[in-house]
């Protein structure tokens, strides 16, 4: 009897398991397409008449399309997505964006493009770390010439320990060729306070 009922129950948990997949939501499909790389599947669901999801974010870990292709380094996804209006400054539940992703992974090649899509390399994480701050704890010298070219702020301060990407360089002695590259980096210009009425 037991034997039966337990059956039973497995049975109906199977059959359960299809009627679910069914009941996803048009996001989860296409960021499931996404991680899958399932081209025709994302174009199908990107192609359909008013589609407005290419900045869709998963509810568990706010990771949209271009975070997702930027962690697997993927130029040509990255791209495509950005064509289609991904938002390259997207955050995701930590505060990361694709750019801080990439240089987080190593894959320096996909900052020009970001970059081009008007990404800003000074937005930070919810821990206040920039792509050149992780460039400079990482030693990435390559990627932190890239971000340096592209405007990146290397005096902008993080929350946790109140350091920037030149205070960080400056503290770690194993990387000398680092540090000499912020040190040498000018420091930018102050911006003008913005002056009103006085009332």
């Amino acid at each position: 009897m037991l034997r039966n009922s337990l059956m039973l129950g497995f049975a109906v948990v199977g059959l359960a398991v299809p009627a679910a997949a069914q009941q996803q939501s048009e996001g989860y499909k296409f960021l499931q397409a996404i991680r899958d790389a399932k081209g025709n599947d994302v174009l199908e669901i990107l192609n359909k008449p008013g589609s407005t999801i290419v900045n869709t974010r998963d509810r568990t870990n706010g990771e949209g399309a271009l975070h997702i292709v930027a962690a697997r380094g993927d130029e040509v996804y990255t791209r495509f997505l950005l064509q289609k209006g991904a938002d390259a400054n997207m955050r995701d539940g930590r505060g990361n964006t694709p750019m801080l992703i990439a240089v987080n992974k190593g894959f320096n090649g996909l900052i020009p493009v970001l970059i081009e899509a008007k990404a800003n390399p000074n937005i930070a994480n919810a821990a206040g770390e920039t792509p050149l701050i992780r460039a400079v704890q990482n030693r990435d010298l390559a990627t932190i010439r890239i971000l340096l070219a592209d405007g990146a702020d290397p005096d902008q301060a993080d929350i946790i320990a109140g350091m920037s990407a030149r205070d960080y360089a400056a503290r770690d002695s194993r990387n000398p060729a680092v540090a000499k590259i912020m040190a040498e980096t000018p420091r930018k210009a102050a911006k003008a306070a913005v002056a009103g009425p006085k009332l």
